[in-house]
């Protein structure tokens, strides 16, 4: 019952950020601006209600500076987008309070499972509270979309939890572990660490709508490497606020992750059936992603090219983290 009360908080997780990619994607997180997290479980119910929303949300930068005169129709749109985005996170929280009290109470955990789920809560909670402070910040003058480094952040955390469950799942017997050396196993969590950064680094670039520009692929702007990476002072700026340099990372971060998977891919293809299975779907997962993230690019960010994109990227990770969470000490 713990696993699959584990697994139905996976594919929770994945759904929502599916669901908070087309939140992204058709700019409608800044349409509810408040945050209640009691009575905001209630859509408007009547249509003083409806207009009362409108009217705060015409009052927002977002509305001035990019969606004046929005109809009241496409109103509604981008707020059930919103909505259900907050209902789906409220919901995973009722499943993840509710399940952890429902086995604890019942003695069905160890101290130490108690714990690492307590850290989860935790975990959970932060990225809820994430959630607001990313929204606020697109409230705030002259915003017209949310902070990209708070909307990393809010997709790092997401990506971190759905981690965190599916290791979880392994080690409470959702599989069969495998023996692997010290080596094997660290190498397995560095492709986990690596795709979490490149995740990150695609967060900044969909933060910045850095994939609108430079839609051509291998080369940016004619070069292969662009002019005007060091634009900005101080220096770490450029990496997280310059357009050119957000898309040049995620483009060297997706070289460097599909050829480490791809190196990893052959040298697993000597090893037994499970393990070699487990790394070529790693590998074809990997090759898809690239070519998928290209066409994104190319066709200059298409809603379905790039939901997918993102939905294939929480796919890729889950392949990574089960591949590394089956790793045991013994070999």
């Amino acid at each position: 019952m713990v696993r699959l009360w584990l697994l139905a908080l996976i594919g929770l997780v994945f759904a929502i950020v599916l669901v908070g990619g087309a939140t992204r994607l058709t700019e409608s997180g800044l349409s509810i601006t408040e945050w209640n997290l009691v009575t905001g479980t209630l859509p408007p119910l009547s249509e003083a209600a409806w207009q009362a929303e409108f009217e705060r949300y015409r009052r927002t930068p977002q509305y001035e500076l990019l969606n004046r005169g929005m109809s009241f129709a496409d109103f509604r749109t981008i707020y059930w987008w919103e909505w259900g985005h907050r209902q789906l996170g409220r919901f995973i929280g009722l499943v993840y309070i509710g399940g952890f009290v429902w086995f604890a109470a019942r003695r069905t955990l160890s101290g130490k499972t108690i714990a690492t789920l307590t850290a989860l809560g935790l975990l959970l909670a932060t990225q809820g509270l994430v959630g607001w402070i990313m929204v606020a910040s697109g409230l705030k003058p002259g915003m017209i979309t949310v902070a990209p480094v708070k909307l990393t952040l809010h997709l790092t955390l997401a990506s971190l939890f759905f981690a965190a469950l599916i290791v979880m799942f392994v080690r409470l017997g959702g599989a069969a572990r495998e023996a692997a050396s010290a080596r094997g196993r660290w190498v397995a969590w560095l492709l986990v660490l690596l795709t979490l950064v490149q995740i990150a680094l695609g967060a900044l670039v969909a933060g910045h709508d850095a994939g609108l520009t430079y839609n051509t692929w291998p080369l940016m702007d004619g070069r292969l490497i662009p002019a005007g990476l060091a634009l900005l002072e101080p220096a770490w700026l450029n990496l997280v606020d310059n357009i050119t340099t957000v898309q040049f990372n995620h483009r060297v971060g997706a070289y460097v992750l599909t050829v480490a998977i791809l190196a990893y891919a052959l040298v697993q293809w000597r090893k037994a059936q499970p393990a070699r299975n487990r790394a070529i779907w790693m590998a074809l997962l990997v090759l898809a992603q690239t070519v998928l993230g290209i066409a994104t690019l190319i066709y200059v960010v298409p809603f379905s090219l790039a939901l997918a994109h993102q939905g294939l990227a929480m796919v890729l990770l889950f392949a990574l983290v089960w591949n590394a969470a089956m790793l045991q000490r013994g070999a």
